[in-house]
């Protein structure tokens, strides 16, 4: 889960990081309002799920409470990247000296949480891992004993802060780590995180992932979530426990594990298709979410074939071949399908697709009913 900017800063400002005195505004008077009790110039900055705000006139400087409602008008009219701006962020403006980058990610090769820091600042961090990889400091974090002072110090000599700055730093560095820890977060990050005219060391801008199965231990960080950010398919799927992402292709997948569904658009991919969609109905779904998820696949326009690739492990063939059939009354399929389900109960669900009135192609390997989910799509294949 996503949240915005100015949540994720007040999560850090919870564990000691400081940030700039700002407030949230739906409206140009709210913010008019806000500017008027922060008094000076404010950063009015679009609240949205994406990057590149700046680029897309999303964040600008107002030097007065009548400028802020002049350009949080103009920006909450803004649609980034497709997702519409419905509130912004006031925060005092910054005297900035310096822009660097602190953040924290999972390691998942070294079972390590790894922070990072660069002397590169206000850019996107994968922009300088590309472009110069030695300014990207790096410490791997053991879980036993936390981020250590050494590391810290460590990091801060690599971007160059003065030996002045160094304390301040590893308390903003520590309070990052325990938020990241407190909130379950697979990534937490400040960019930038300023050196300000007088030296200080300021937050002016964060970023943090919540780890979805997690957030059962964290109902207050779910009632965060932003949903008028996802797509009502997204909505659906979420609810429905699958996890879904919608790609610009035009073969549907439906695949019961996250390795599986990742081959499944790869081999795609290699036969010269495009998948539609990321979606994993998950170990033992029932014939009710094989249905939601079907169900979520044909409702997209670009579809233009569905290949089931289901191995019966945990989840039972016979009962997708059911949520099939299920979706199949609700919604009438106008695309070629392909099936491969192998596995637990596999003769039983390839019996009970053959029973149905609806034609379905079969394939008993992956390769294959890859080549002719391609081939459907593209009109080469019927049956």
């Amino acid at each position: 889960m996503k949240l915005h900017e100015y949540q994720s800063k007040r999560l850090f400002a919870a564990h000691g990081v400081p940030i700039p005195k700002g407030e949230v505004a739906k409206t140009p008077e709210e913010a008019r309002r806000i500017a008027e009790e922060l008094g000076g110039a404010v950063i009015v900055k679009s609240q949205v799920l994406v990057g590149g705000r700046g680029k897309a006139g999303g964040i600008k400087l107002a030097q007065n409470p009548a400028e802020a409602e002049q350009l949080a008008g103009e920006i909450l009219g803004l649609e980034i990247k497709g997702l519409p701006v419905r509130k912004v962020l006031l925060d005092e403006a910054a005297d900035i000296k310096k822009e660097i980058y602190l953040g924290i990610v999972i390691d998942r090769a070294n079972r390590r949480a790894v922070m990072m820091a660069s002397s590169e600042g206000g850019v996107e961090i994968e922009e300088v891992a590309r472009s110069n990889p030695d300014a990207i400091k790096k410490v791997t974090i053991d879980p036993f004993l936390g981020l250590r002072g050494f590391q810290t110090l460590e990091l801060a000599k690599g971007i160059g802060l003065a030996i002045d700055q160094f304390r301040a730093f590893d308390r903003i560095a520590q309070g990052l780590y325990q938020s990241f820890l407190a909130y379950d977060a697979s990534l937490a990050e400040i960019n930038p995180l300023v050196v300000t005219g007088e030296g200080e060391l300021l937050a002016v801008d964060g970023k943090m992932l919540i780890d979805d199965n997690a957030l059962f231990r964290h109902p207050d960080l779910a009632e965060m979530r932003d949903v008028d950010e996802e797509t009502s398919t997204e909505r659906e799927a979420r609810e429905a426990g699958l996890s879904y992402v919608q790609l610009d292709g035009e073969i549907g997948c439906m695949v019961n594990g996250a390795g599986l569904a990742m081959a499944t658009m790869d081999i795609i991919k290699h036969f010269g298709g495009e998948p539609a969609n990321f979606l994993d109905i998950g170990g033992g779904a029932k014939a009710e979410r094989v249905a939601t998820a079907l169900r979520l696949i044909l409702d997209d326009p670009n579809v233009k074939a569905v290949l089931f690739n289901i191995f019966g492990g945990i989840t039972r063939c016979d009962e997708v071949a059911r949520g099939i059939l299920t979706a199949f009354e609700e919604v009438k399929p106008t695309v070629p399908l392909v099936t491969r389900l192998v596995g637990t109960n596999e003769e039983e669900g390839r019996e009970i697709l053959d029973q149905s009135d609806y034609h379905l192609i079969t394939a008993s390997t992956l390769a294959k009913a890859a080549q002719k989910a391609v081939a459907a799509a593209k009109g080469e294949l019927s049956g």
